[in-house]
C-alpha cells in the first residue's frame, strides 16, 4: 500500500470555512494524466477504539495509507473536553505537512472564558495546493438544538484542487445517522444539486454515508456516480464498527470520467471507523480552467 452552550452559527466560517496552507505550497506542472490517492476517514473526535484521545494515531493512519486528499468526519476544533480543545485540523495539517480547509457545522459559543468559539464538522487535507473551496449548505436536523426541524446548515466541503496541474473537484460529507432515511434523502438531493452546478467532469465524494449501498436514500447517488469499492473492493468492504465490522457505510464515489485503479480498507484502531482509500486516475481530457 505504501507508495513512497447557546448556539450560534458564524455567518463567514459557516459559509467560507477556514484554509491552513502550508508555506511551501507550490504550483504543480504535469504531463496527461496523474494518480491521486484519495482517504475518508470518521475520525470520532480522535477517539479510538480503545475510548482514549490520541490525534497522532489519527496523522500515523493517514500516514500508513500514503494518502494525497482526505475527507475527515467527525472533526473537532476547540470542541470540548474530550479533544482536549484541541484545533485538530491545525494539529493534522502541521504534523502530515498538508493544506487544509474546515467545513464546520456548528459553530457554539466558548464554554470556559477567554476560550476560542467550539467548533465541529468536516475537514479536507491535501497534499497538493487548494485553489479554492467553500463550505455549502445542505439539509441537516441539528443535535445541538431542542425539537430541531430540517432546515439548511453548513458542513458540506467543496474544494478545486490542483493535482498536478489537473484540477479536481473534491467533496467530502456525513449524512444523517437516524434510522429514518427522510433527512439523508434530502441531503443527497441537495449534493447532487450542488455537484451539478459545477462543470468540472473530475469530481470525488467521499464520506460517512450512515447508510450501505442497498439504502433506497442513496439510489440517486449512484446513477450518477461510480462506487470505487465495487470496482476493486476485494471484500464485503464494512468499516463500522472497526472491532467487528457489520456495515459498509464509509465510501468512495467517482465521477464517470474517472477511473479507480485499486481500492482497500486501512486496519487501525484509532477510531470507531475504519478509512477507506482509492487510487483514482485524473486525465486532462474535458478542457476546464479557472
Amino acid at each position: 500500500m505504501k507508495r513512497t452552550g447557546s448556539l450560534f452559527v458564524a455567518a463567514m466560517l459557516s459559509f467560507i470555512g477556514f484554509f491552513i496552507q502550508p508555506t511551501d505550497g507550490q504550483a504543480w506542472h504535469g504531463g496527461k494524466m496523474a494518480t491521486v490517492r484519495v482517504m475518508t476517514f470518521n475520525i470520532h473526535a480522535g477517539i479510538g477504539s480503545d475510548g482514549q484521545y490520541d490525534i497522532a494515531r489519527i496523522a500515523d493512519a493517514i500516514t500508513q495509507a500514503d494518502a494525497d486528499v482526505v475527507g475527515l468526519e467527525e472533526v473537532d476544533v476547540h470542541w470540548g473536553e474530550r479533544s482536549a480543545y484541541e484545533d485538530e485540523v491545525k494539529r493534522l495539517a502541521e504534523r502530515l505537512h498538508m493544506h487544509a480547509f474546515f467545513a464546520p457545522i456548528y459553530t457554539l459559543a466558548p464554554d470556559r472564558a477567554g476560550q476560542q468559539p467550539r467548533q465541529y464538522g468536516l475537514a479536507v487535507l491535501s497534499r497538493y495546493p487548494i485553489v479554492r473551496a467553500e463550505n455549502h449548505l445542505i439539509t441537516r436536523l441539528s443535535i445541538q438544538t431542542p425539537d430541531p426541524v430540517p432546515e439548511p446548515a453548513p458542513g458540506f466541503p467543496e474544494l478545486l484542487i490542483n493535482i498536478k496541474g489537473i484540477k479536481l473537484s473534491f467533496y467530502a460529507t456525513h449524512l444523517d445517522y437516524r434510522a429514518d432515511p427522510t433527512v439523508r434523502a434530502r441531503q443527497v438531493q441537495d449534493i447532487l444539486t450542488i455537484m451539478a452546478q459545477n462543470p468540472n467532469p473530475r469530481k470525488i465524494l467521499v464520506g460517512d454515508m450512515n447508510a450501505e449501498p442497498d439504502a433506497p436514500e442513496l439510489a440517486p447517488l449512484y446513477q450518477k456516480l461510480k462506487d470505487a469499492w465495487l470496482i476493486h473492493g476485494e471484500d464485503p468492504g464494512k468499516t463500522y464498527p472497526v472491532l467487528q465490522p457489520e456495515k459498509r457505510i464509509d465510501q468512495i464515489l467517482t465521477a464517470p470520467m474517472l477511473a479507480v485503479r485499486s481500492a482497500f480498507r486501512l486496519d487501525t484502531l484509532a477510531s470507531d471507523h475504519l478509512p477507506v482509500v482509492a487510487d483514482v486516475v485524473l486525465t486532462r481530457g474535458n478542457p476546464f480552467s479557472h
